[in-house]
């Protein structure tokens, strides 16, 4: 793709989410919307291959539903209220259609079966941007009628994200269907604490998108997009395959890692608000989650590939990290010790 292309559709991309996060109004939320997905599209589509085009019609299709039902949610709104205020959403049908149409947007289960599909026939610059930047429009409008959303009806998605995310990912061979299903089960445990703490729902965003990031950058270093490839990326750059470890073990939520840092707030939360039984079982559903990133570790670190490579074993010690993936390293590895410090931030 031109270089001017490319430039012009992230442009383009940056401009709809800074809309819809900066809008009042439901029209222009939607417009936001609207040219955050168009521009996505051919991003998608620029490898020429059928999957990369079955996956942008999957995606096209997807997002215009969940639009049409936003728009229309809205306009049922301002038909009962006068009004095309984002805050002012003061019946319960209208809300129920804007939250469905912003879940099937998110990927949150019971509408999540696009996703993995999607991923899967993408780049994996592509999937970065899928699984990161493209989950702040709708959080922020999320956020905003928070507190006309059904609390027991959230409860319910984001339950069934964590255990359908876990479940998904167990037999995947595929690394980017693998972060697919991972990605709704972290989507999940924001949409549980979303209705109860608006900053721990954010504490949780971030930390996910620092998370995926690093998780997606190794995975372009080492291109490794499958278990077999990954097996043998100790050959092309040990030291970062060490620190992908420590990033899925991060990503499973254990600790001294970032990712336990958010879960467990979330756990203390919900169990403030009487909720043990769904703590419980948020709980347990992590460890499924956790099965699958370990047996990752586990083929990367303690597995040798059944036939050697082709190629020149490449120089070891070069490490080749640019300054965005050490950062985000770091940062999904380290932040534990920094809880109370970012408790007071957020």
């Amino acid at each position: 793709m031109s270089p001017y292309a490319m430039s012009m559709l992230l442009s383009s991309l940056s401009a709809g989410t800074i809309i819809t996060l900066t809008s009042t109004h439901w029209f222009l939320a939607w417009i936001g919307l609207e040219i955050n997905t168009l521009a996505m599209v051919p991003l998608m589509s620029k490898m020429q291959h059928p999957r990369a085009t079955e996956a942008a019609t999957k995606y096209f299709l997807t997002q215009a539903t969940a639009s049409a039902l936003l728009m229309f949610a809205a306009a049922t709104n301002a038909w009962h209220t006068g009004e095309w205020t984002i805050m002012n959403m003061q019946t319960t049908a209208p809300s129920i259609m804007l939250m469905i149409a912003l879940m099937i947007k998110l990927a949150v289960a019971p509408f999540h079966l696009w996703l993995p599909d999607v991923i899967q026939g993408l780049d994996l610059m592509t999937c970065l941007i899928l699984s990161t930047w493209q989950k702040l429009a709708p959080f922020a409008l999320l956020t905003q009628i928070n507190s006309e959303l059904n609390p027991t009806l959230m409860t319910f998605m984001g339950m069934l994200s964590i255990i359908v995310g876990g479940w998904g990912g167990l037999n995947q061979p595929q690394i980017r269907k693998m972060m697919a299903y991972s990605s709704i089960a972290h989507l999940g445990w924001m949409i549980i604490v979303l209705t109860h703490s608006n900053s721990l729902m954010m504490l949780n965003l971030f930390i996910y998108l620092i998370m995926t990031s690093s998780m997606f950058l190794m995975l372009m270093n080492l291109t490794s997009t499958n278990i077999n490839k990954a097996a043998i990326s100790s050959t092309k750059n040990l030291p970062l395959m060490s620190m992908m470890m420590i990033v899925l073990m991060s990503l499973g939520g254990l600790p001294p890692t970032s990712g336990f840092m958010p879960k467990w707030l979330i756990l203390e939360e919900i169990v403030k608000q009487n909720m043990t039984f769904i703590a419980t079982i948020a709980a347990l559903s992590t460890m499924l989650s956790l099965f699958f990133y370990l047996r990752l570790s586990y083929v990367m670190s303690l597995t040798t590939s059944p036939t050697t490579t082709n190629s020149k074993t490449l120089w070891r010690l070069k490490m080749n990290m640019n300054k965005a993936m050490s950062t985000t390293i770091i940062t999904s590895t380290m932040l534990l010790p920094l809880t109370p410090t970012i408790l007071n931030l957020f």
